[in-house]
Parts: structure tokens; C-alpha cells; sequence
């Protein structure tokens, strides 16, 4: 029996590993195809590691375009990333405090509504949504993609911290309570502290879902130096101009860095977040 169990474990771990390496193939396929000559890359596809080393696509990539250099698309996807990441956990946090503990009239109603929000596809409301930018003369702006997210308009998040403070025993609100607490010392003294896990689980997914947005970006930004890098990465593939696919594998390899780099350091609360529903009483 301990012989089937090990050749068992064997097997397992070895269909693991090919099915991981198949699953990051094109990922290490990029980073390291950044490394090749610009020339080379197709030409030698089929070899994952290069035979020639070079950093010449990071320095060609890094310079950018029409003169603006990659730091300026950086740092114009962090400025909108950490507004609106800051926004979503304050709105949502307060809102789903809201919808779980408090009780109000069409409570039930607004809850259907946030639900109603997870299953419209975001392409639905595209076009009233630029109509009504365009009217409140936002488009050519990051407003459209900071303001909406200070509003809770991401049910996802709500639900997901609504699950979380479910796990909250009431009790702590009832001795709070007892010790003069009004509901906003409540939800900054006990529930605050008590949700990290779940604040910093939205907080990853909201992040790598506004660095990595790319349509918001087409819609809404009019001006050169206001790219973010998901824009500013297709400019590096024009038809009309040519493509440098060394400079794009380059700068993309340094565009997933942000969001790797913040789920190595947040994992922990990550996988608890998702996997807790909170304190049980």
C-alpha cells in the first residue's frame, strides 16, 4: 500500500508540473524572448531560452514615443490603479457594513441591485456611460476612470466584504454598543480591523483590474501623456509605423512586475481573504 501511495504521489506531482509548465510556457516565453534581438525573436520561437543575450529592447522600450518616456505611462497607471483601488474599499467597505449590519428600508432592494451589478457585462454599459462622461465634460480626463469607483459600482467587492463581516459576531457591535459606540465607531474600531484580510483581497483584485484595463483607457484618454501603460504598449505594435516587438515584450515584461510583486508580498491575506468568511463566534 505505501508503494501504490508513493508511485501514486509520483505521478501526481509529475502531471502537476507539466500541466503548470504548460500553463506559464507563454509567460516565460515572454520574458525571456525580451532578452533576444529584436530580429531573432521569431526566428527562433521555437527556442525558449535565448542563445544571445541582450538588454537593448529594455532601453529602446524604456525611451518610448512621441517624447515621452515609459515613466510617464508608469506613473500615469498608478495614479489612476491607487486612486480608484482607494476608493473601491472605502465605498464598498462602507456599503456592505451597510447592507450587512444596519437596518433600513429597500435594504433588500439596493442588495438585489448590487447583486444585479455582477451579471451585466461591462459592455452593456459602455455607451450610456461615455454619454453621460462626455455630458459632464470628463472624456480627455481620468475622472472616468477614478470618480465611479468612490461609489461602491463594483458589486464583487461588496459581496465579498458583505461575507466577510457576516463572520463578525454581533456581539462585538452589542458591547460597542454598550460602551457608547455610535455605528461609525463600530464599523472604524471593530469591523475595520477585523476585515484586513478581505479589504486586502479587493484591494489585489482591484488593482490588477484597473492596471490591466485597457478599454477604459481607449475611451476616455485623448492625449499622449496621459496613457497608461495598457495603452501605451499597443502604440509599440502600430500598423502604420511598424511594430518593435522586442520594445513590446520588454515593457510588458515590466508591466506584470507591480501586480506580481504585490500578490508575493499580500498572499497570505490573500488566500485567507478568499478562503475565510471571517471570525466564528
Amino acid at each position: 500500500m505505501s508503494k501504490k501511495k508513493t508511485v501514486g504521489a509520483i505521478v501526481y506531482h509529475v502531471l502537476v508540473a507539466i500541466g503548470a509548465f504548460i500553463m506559464v510556457y507563454p509567460l516565460l516565453w515572454m520574458i525571456l524572448s525580451s532578452f533576444k534581438p529584436t530580429n531573432t525573436i521569431l526566428a527562433t520561437s521555437r527556442h525558449l531560452i535565448p542563445t544571445q543575450w541582450t538588454l537593448d529592447n529594455y532601453r529602446n522600450g524604456w525611451k518610448g514615443f512621441m517624447g515621452y518616456t515609459f515613466a510617464t505611462f508608469f506613473k500615469n497607471s498608478f495614479f489612476i490603479s491607487l486612486l480608484s483601488t482607494f476608493g473601491t474599499l472605502i465605498s464598498s467597505a462602507f456599503v456592505a457594513y451597510a447592507l450587512q449590519r444596519l437596518q433600513f428600508k429597500l435594504k433588500r432592494f439596493l442588495f438585489i441591485l448590487v447583486l444585479a451589478t455582477m451579471m451585466l457585462p461591462p459592455q452593456i454599459m459602455m455607451i450610456p456611460q461615455y454619454m453621460w462622461f462626455r455630458h459632464l465634460g470628463w472624456v480627455g480626463t481620468f475622472n472616468p476612470m477614478i470618480v465611479p469607483y468612490f461609489f461602491a459600482i463594483q458589486g464583487f467587492f461588496v459581496y465579498l466584504i458583505m461575507n466577510f463581516i457576516g463572520g463578525v459576531p454581533k456581539e462585538l457591535d452589542e458591547a460597542a454598543k454598550i460602551d457608547g459606540c455610535s455605528y461609525y465607531g463600530i464599523f472604524f474600531r471593530v469591523i475595520l480591523p477585523l476585515i484586513t484580510p478581505a479589504l486586502i483581497t479587493s484591494a489585489i483584485f482591484s488593482f490588477i483590474w484597473r492596471w490591466d484595463d485597457y478599454l477604459s483607457a481607449l475611451l476616455y484618454v485623448t492625449r499622449p501623456e496621459m496613457r497608461p501603460i495598457s495603452l501605451a504598449l499597443k502604440l509599440f505594435n502600430d500598423p502604420n509605423s511598424g511594430s518593435d516587438i522586442g520594445a513590446t515584450l520588454a515593457m510588458s515584461t515590466l508591466s506584470i512586475l507591480p501586480a506580481t510583486i504585490l500578490f508575493l508580498i499580500f498572499q497570505k491575506s490573500l488566500v485567507e481573504g478568499i478562503a475565510s468568511s471571517g471570525i466564528k463566534g
